[in-house]
């Protein structure tokens, strides 16, 4: 009995001193963590308004707010305007080297990366009564390239440049893709550039009013454009999608997730935690189709793992700790 009650009193001590070491759970009310998600027209809106509704379930105070998108949200997360922000990685890379866009300025060290979401299709739309088949057939016609520095009018640079193209060559507009297609309604814009997941809410109204076509990214045109820029990926518009007489071949960019750099490690590690826990796949997956098609473990790192975009310490651990990162 000496010998039990001796052994019992060494493993009470053991087990107090391994939780003397244990991380002290997460006080989650504690934390404000404000989405920055997109136009009300786009899919970043839903989709970032369920990651907020999500984690204002565990007890995090959160909120999503309406933005621009990729452009407004890297500078807004930099100037402490959110603590999670979705952009395309092709703008937030461009954003760390300080090229493109964002050349002259200096380099958006505190940017980090928490997941990767969906690849961001290059819709370039147009009506089947324009006339419009090819690139080419764009010249002198009116073109929305998206609000001055967004993601999208970074999208259309690079494809006006991979096409041998200047926008000098057009009639352009630098509208959002939502204000473009208000006037391709009325009659007052040929051409909107919209850099989308699939199933955009803005091209689909179009169609219950015009017959929309799609403007194809290809040939040599498309190996430019994948040379220059390895971000892009290859992609198809499948026609099923919005009812086109034919798929159309384009270029795709990664979402990610950004989250700020300051927000402590384990906190970041337990919102991945539930991010990715059965529960928080429902409701965010429930969001739209391209978050049920795309956001999962498995593609997780997707537009993130070599690039110059610096994962968040607390994401780093996660991902190493469930063998998908080596």
């Amino acid at each position: 009995m000496k010998k039990t009650a001796v052994v019992l009193s060494v493993l009470v001590v053991l087990f107090a001193a391994a939780a003397s070491f244990a991380a002290p759970a997460v006080k989650r009310g504690d934390y404000f963590i404000t989405v920055l998600t997109g136009p009300t027209s786009g899919i970043y809106f839903p989709i970032g308004g369920a990651f907020s509704t999500f984690l204002g379930s565990l007890g995090y105070k959160t909120s999503a707010t309406a933005t621009g998108a990729t452009a407004e949200n890297i500078n807004a997360l930099q100037t402490g305007q959110g603590e999670m922000a979705i952009a395309m990685a092709d703008s937030v890379i461009q954003a760390v080297e300080s090229f493109g866009a964002y050349e002259g300025k200096p380099p958006a060290k505190d940017l980090r990366a928490l997941m990767g979401l969906w690849p961001n299709f290059c819709q370039i739309v147009t009506t089947a009564d324009s006339g419009i088949k090819t690139f080419a057939d764009m010249k002198g016609k009116r073109v929305g390239v998206g609000a001055p520095n967004s993601g999208v009018e970074l999208n259309a640079r690079m494809m006006f440049e991979a096409h041998g193209m200047t926008y000098a060559d057009c009639k352009v507009d630098y509208l959002s893709y939502g204000e473009a297609i208000a006037q391709m309604k009325n009659g007052l814009c040929d051409v909107a550039f919209v850099t989308s997941g699939l199933g955009n809410a803005t091209i689909m109204e179009l169609g219950t009013s015009k017959k929309i076509s799609f403007v194809p990214v290809e040939g040599q045109a498309l190996q430019n454009l994948l040379k220059k820029y390895p971000f892009y990926i290859e992609a198809t518009i499948p026609a099923a999608t919005y009812g086109t007489a034919s798929d159309t071949s384009t270029a795709a960019v990664m979402n990610i997730m950004l989250i700020h750099e300051e927000l402590p490690d384990d906190v970041v590690y337990d919102l991945l935690e539930n991010i990715y826990s059965p529960a928080g796949l429902d409701v965010i997956q429930g969001s739209h189709a391209t978050a049920k098609a795309n956001i999962k473990p498995d593609t997780a790192l997707r537009g993130i793992v070599g690039t110059s975009v610096p994962l968040h310490g607390g994401a780093e651990k996660y991902y190493k700790d469930k063998n998908l990162l080596k």
